[in-house]
């Protein structure tokens, strides 16, 4: 039989877990940026006591029984300038920096999407794809199909991510169709000629099933990265029913022959035309193979997305691109613009991922493809050898990624003028909420929540995200 000390010593114990439990409850924890960099994604050492304290200012109420959709994600494009330069890097200074991105413990950020290209992207040193042949010649069999480039970074960087997140998702792109596919054999450019549309779905296909033999499931593709945008390099214009057709007549059929649970997402392209999308969705035959619409916001108003939503309820909405700049050695951090138009304006308009552009670059922003590609386009993080500093990219991602882990639900918030916010509840049963102060000026505001209130504060151009 248990002594009485013992006894008294499990009092102590269950009283002191009991009290720990009721401070968790009773207060929120503050991940603070400012935009004089003071602070850049930083837990604050003291929390946020709630209260049923009343005042004039402004509030943010969060109701938990409006609910919205899943969260699948939050993260970047591994592109493969950006495995080029991981794969460089020493193997410690390698793990230390995809533990930073990938890990969810301690300061480590917890990215939980990626995207990856499906042949080559314009952050490539070069263009190419997996059946590469000389003009004039073809590969209806897909017998010459192989991951070729990807072999050397994409897919080794892609396997030390997986051991980090064995459930991370990956979303695959396709910026251009092998040459010989297309109606100009150039890489920028030109059509998929239809007499390839059942070549090209094989071709996807075995994108697919090659990946999953490298231990790298492929959780979702899109048809065409910015089928509208024919001037990049690599690129393809891809009209609204011609995508439509190489779904209902191609695509879709081939996925389901192979038994492939891939998901097939359309568009994939900019919020100033929901047009495109809604009218494949409006397509029966189309749309019983479609997940749902990708968008990116160099173009339109992020509200477009809600648009689609809207017309076909059933379907999902991703936000799969975005460009986040900021001037190297900058004494100030705009981190407002990103958390308020892409984490905030894309989850309050339906989206279930936030995927920003790309992971990483050298502090000249390469590579990037000749007639086409991208010199301004930053990475998270910028690599030098095996340095790596954190960009803009990085931060904005992070207020999102390291709380609102996949599974999340958004929750209703009002949305005010100068504060922008969203707000959602975890698999776990916590609350998150990300704020921005957009004003003019620093701002005291209330958070409320099932009758308690928290007292805030956030000075102009800051972000916070609260959790308890």
């Amino acid at each position: 039989m248990p002594s009485t000390k013992t006894f008294q010593l499990l009092a102590a114990c269950l009283l002191s877990c009991s009290s720990f439990s009721a401070i968790a409850q009773n207060q929120a924890d503050v991940w603070l940026t400012k935009a004089d960099r003071t602070a850049l994604f930083t837990k604050q050492a003291t929390g946020l006591k709630f209260s049923t304290v009343k005042n004039n200012q402004p509030t943010i109420t969060i109701n938990e029984k409006e609910t919205f959709q899943s969260i699948d994600g939050f993260g970047y494009a591994l592109t493969g300038g950006s495995a080029q330069h991981i794969v460089k890097m020493s193997a410690s200074a390698r793990a230390a920096l995809l533990k930073e991105l990938f890990a969810t413990d301690g300061n480590n950020i917890g990215v939980s999407y990626i995207r990856l290209s499906i042949g080559a992207s314009d952050l490539n040193e070069k263009v190419f794809s997996y059946n590469d042949l000389p003009e004039g010649q073809t590969d209806l069999t897909q017998a010459k199909f192989d991951l070729g480039p990807d072999k050397m970074d994409v897919i080794p960087v892609m396997k030390e991510i997986l051991a980090i997140n064995p459930k991370i998702k990956i979303m695959g792109s396709p910026w251009s169709p092998p040459l010989w596919m297309k109606t100009t054999y150039d890489a920028r450019g030109g059509m998929l000629k239809p007499e390839y549309y059942e070549v090209y779905a094989k071709y996807l296909v075995r994108y697919v099933q090659e990946m999953q033999k490298q231990g790298i499931q492929i959780d979702a593709i899109t048809v065409q990265n910015e089928p509208l945008h024919p001037g990049n390099n690599p690129s393809l214009l891809m009209v609204a029913p011609d995508q439509a057709l190489f779904i209902k007549k191609f695509l879709g059929p081939a996925f389901e022959k192979a038994n492939l649970k891939t998901k097939i997402i359309i568009y994939d392209h900019n919020a100033d035309r929901p047009d495109y999308p809604i009218t494949i969705l409006d397509d029966p035959h189309a749309k019983k193979y479609i997940d749902g619409s990708a968008f990116h916001l160099y173009g339109g108003k992020i509200d477009a997305l809600s648009d689609v939503h809207n017309a076909h309820p059933d379907k999902n909405i991703y936000f799969s691109e975005q460009m986040v700049v900021e001037q190297p050695n900058s004494s100030g951090i705009n981190i407002v613009n990103p958390v308020r138009r892409l984490i905030i304006g894309a989850t309050r308009n339906w989206s279930k991922t936030v995927l920003e552009w790309n992971l990483a670059a050298d502090p000249e922003n390469k590579p990037y493809t000749d007639r086409g590609g991208c010199p301004m386009c930053q990475g998270a993080v910028t690599i030098d050898k095996d340095h790596y500093s954190r960009n803009l990219a990085f931060f904005s991602i992070a207020h999102a990624s390291k709380f609102v882990r996949p599974g999340s639900v958004r929750i209703a918030s009002n949305d005010l003028t100068d504060l922008p916010n969203v707000a959602f509840k975890t698999p776990e049963g916590k609350h998150v909420l990300i704020v921005a102060n957009s004003g003019k000026n620093a701002a005291e505001f209330n958070i409320s929540i099932n009758g308690k209130t928290l007292v805030a504060a956030l000075d102009k151009g800051s972000v916070a995200t609260y959790t308890w």
